[in-house]
């Protein structure tokens, strides 16, 4: 079942919007900055599996609504100065689908459903400062979306009665068809009456099985239905039932997208696609703004503006979907082949003298915001990181701030459904980097990034690092970044090649050289593929790979090389590496720190002792980086992301005196001191902190140097797939 989303629409308050990525919004000096990031496992206990999907608020913005539906509960939180407090749950007899606030009260929509043959749910009428149910009304059928007039005097409810997805492939039509329901709200909430508006032989697509998915009422009393499978829009008279319009999606032909999930971002192809519309919102009370996901027969990766009175569309966003989620490093590849981005939420609300959109990316974890002041021209303004799978969109411009329900939630992953919110600054993007908030805190010139696995500064250079893409993408490749610029820039790209042709490793290190060309560090399983060293030339093609003695190679694990570093030059070159965690002949608690002399061949070895693991957990190397040619810095990192992470920290090595030995030999174990907790960093902006830190690079020479660090997205693959790029300040 699709979730819905919550529109506040015609709220005054505050101001919205700087553009992070055009300069057309330079007259627009506010934006969103992320303040908090509350898990809604905090309603109850982390060995819970909780979903926050849809949301709303109060009207003075104080009190969150969401709907949880795994729990079979709503839940409630706090909101003061953009900080998130859990406020307990409230148990519901099936499973929510959808909230909205009137006054002091909450109409929760309830699927009761025994079987999509047999749809039934309910409106429950919660009185918000005692916590109770006041009022229950047979909807008749399953609902999806619950949307209240401006007025307050009616709410319409899209109920769905959704088709089974597992027969006939989930095409339509299946009985019983679906049908809007509108509430009177007159009266005392057990006195409120429910009639039903039936939608049938409207659409060209099923016109005997409409779904109605997502509902938004205007200003003149006019509720606007997305009949997403069918692909059409029906614009409903609350006050009458009366049908006033109604008119298809249509379909769009999009150029400059990816559709290809091959591991190589490249955005190139073209799709033609219908719209099938998920959440609507009216830009004003003629003009309609919808989230095209698309379902079974299609989704344009779109969101689209229509003249409510004639049908047309007025605005397409095209390709700029795809182009921001690749700009920020967050687009996800896997899903080239099936809807990209996946628009999928909207939201429309005025703060202060602005009116802006708000389009929830479901796969790119994100949402991009858009000032609709004329909502026949929307312009870009900037793009929001969020938790996995962006459900419900809440703007309250009451506080000037935006709620974002994530629901997906998996514990054992580390991923949790979480609440996140954003408040308005003044503050420049470029200021708030500085202290490592605000977003987005890297960015690219159009070149296709994440996964960015390890950092190199680069000698001579003290602007640049060069990052090293993983097994997420295919071919692997050198990235250059602008680590002064705010945001960080990924200016080019070099692609390794083997025998004049591209080539991918599981890239976790890169090394830049002194004389030029660079050493990757190329991670094995442990079975069939060996860690590797690998030797690049400056033009990117692979000099030679290196591996492990056999006798250490036989004791390897999944969890292999993880870091390279360079001290020395010429003939005193040596190579050192991590591996991530212990091998098989390894002491509890130590992993291990390689050298390699390219000069002779030689390999040689030390143990490093690591931090003790959170229960349940682990703890390992991330990377390891120069300071000079005696001194090294090495990332340790546990396996937790948000509540649960304790171990993200930066340790010095001396190596001046160290003596690495040859394999089989008892290794010295290194002492090691702190330089960095970087979990202050990794919260600074309200994010949950992230789990794989694994980036880290000194950028500059002498006593001017800078400590840089990145956090691997995993290619956006069930992780929050942000991109981020931390500046750790002076490093002596």
């Amino acid at each position: 079942m699709a979730r819905k989303v919550r529109v506040l629409a015609g709220l005054a308050a505050c101001g919205l919007g700087m553009s992070v990525l055009s300069p057309a919004q330079a007259t627009v000096p506010e934006r969103f900055q992320r303040v908090d990031t509350m898990p809604v496992f905090r309603n109850s206990s982390a060995a819970e599996h909780t979903a926050a999907e849809i949301a709303a608020a109060t009207a003075d913005g104080r009190t969150v609504v969401y709907t949880d539906s795994p729990a079979r509960r709503i839940g409630f939180a706090s909101v003061r100065d953009g900080r998130l407090s859990p406020e307990g749950v409230l148990p519901v007899p099936g499973e929510p689908t959808s909230v909205d606030v009137v006054g002091r009260l909450a109409l929760v929509a309830v699927n009761t459903s025994e079987s999509f043959t047999a749809p039934s749910g309910v409106l429950l009428v919660v009185d918000l400062a005692g916590r109770r149910v006041v009022a229950t009304h047979d909807l008749g059928g399953q609902p999806d979306s619950i949307d209240v007039s401006p007025d307050g005097r009616h709410a319409a409810v899209a109920i769905e009665n959704e088709r089974d997805e597992d027969v006939a492939d989930g095409a339509l039509p299946q009985a019983p068809a679906g049908f809007l329901a509108i509430v009177d709200l007159k009266g005392a909430p057990t006195a409120w009456a429910v009639r039903r508006v039936e939608l049938t032989g409207l659409a060209e697509v099923a016109p005997e099985d409409p779904e109605p998915e997502y509902v938004s009422v205007n200003g003149r009393g006019q509720v606007a239905v997305t009949l997403q499978e069918n692909n059409h829009i029906a614009i409903v008279d609350l006050a009458s039932g009366r049908l006033v319009r109604h008119f298809p999606a249509g379909s769009a032909t999009v150029r400059g997208v990816d559709t290809e999930d091959d591991g190589r971002v490249d955005p190139s192809g073209t799709i033609t696609a219908p719209r099938e519309p998920d959440a609507v919102a009216w830009l004003d009370d003629r003009t309609l703004g919808t989230a095209d996901e698309g379902d079974y027969r299609g989704g344009s990766r779109t969101w689209t503006v229509f003249d409510a009175e004639t049908g047309q569309v007025v605005f397409s966003s095209g390709n700029e979907l795809e182009r921001v989620a690749i700009r920020q490093g967050q687009y996800p590849d896997g899903r080239s082949d099936n809807k990209g981005t996946e628009p999928e939420g909207f939201a429309v609300a005025t703060f202060g003298r602005h009116r802006y959109a708000f389009v929830g990316l479901e796969r790119a974890n994100m949402v991009a915001v858009y000032d609709v002041d004329d909502p026949r021209r929307p312009r870009f303004v900037q793009a929001l990181p969020t938790g996995v799978g962006p459900e419900g969109l809440l703007p309250i411009p009451a506080t000037g701030t935006l709620v974002v329900s994530s629901e997906e939630d998996s514990a054992e992953d580390g991923v949790r459904s979480s609440l996140s919110s954003y408040r308005l600054t003044r503050t420049p993007l470029s200021v708030s980097l500085r202290d490592n908030k605000g977003t987005p805190s890297i960015v690219s010139d159009g070149i296709g990034f994440g996964a960015l696995s390890g950092l190199s500064g680069v000698p001579g250079d003290h602007r640049h690092v060069v990052a090293i893409t993983d097994s997420a993408y295919r071919p692997t490749r050198v990235l250059t970044v602008d680590a002064l610029a705010a945001p960080a820039r990924v200016r080019a790209e070099l692609t390794l090649t083997k025998g004049g042709e591209p080539v991918g490793y599981d890239g976790e290190g890169i090394a830049a050289r002194r004389g030029g060309g660079y050493w990757v560090a190329a991670e094995g399983d442990g079975k069939k593929v060996p860690n590797l060293l690998v030797e690049v030339a400056a033009s990117g093609e692979v000099v030679r790979e290196v591996p492990l003695p056999a006798a250490v190679a036989a004791t390897a694990t999944g969890n292999g090389f993880e870091g390279v570093a360079v001290t020395g030059r010429g003939a005193g070159e040596r190579v050192w590496l991590a591996v991530q965690r212990e091998w098989k002949a390894d002491r509890p608690g130590q992993a291990t720190l390689a050298r390699f002399t390219p000069a002779t061949g030689e390999w040689a070895f030390a143990a490093y002792p690591l931090d003790a693991p959170p229960a349940g957990g682990w703890v390992g190397l991330s990377e390891v980086t120069a300071l000079d040619d005696r001194t090294l810095l090495v990332l340790e990192r546990d396996n937790r992301r948000g509540d649960a992470a304790v171990t993200k920290k930066v340790y010095r090595v001396d190596v001046s005196r160290l003596a690495p030995v040859p394999a089989g030999a008892p290794k010295p174990v290194v002492a090691k001191r702190l330089v960095r907790d970087l979990l202050p960093a990794l919260k600074a902006d309200g994010a949950p902190a992230h789990d794989k830190v694994e980036g880290l690079a000194v950028v500059g020479h002498g006593p001017v140097r800078r400590l840089v660090g990145a956090v691997d997205n995993d290619g956006v693959d069930d992780a929050p797939g942000e991109s981020v790029f931390l500046r750790l300040g002076w490093v002596g």
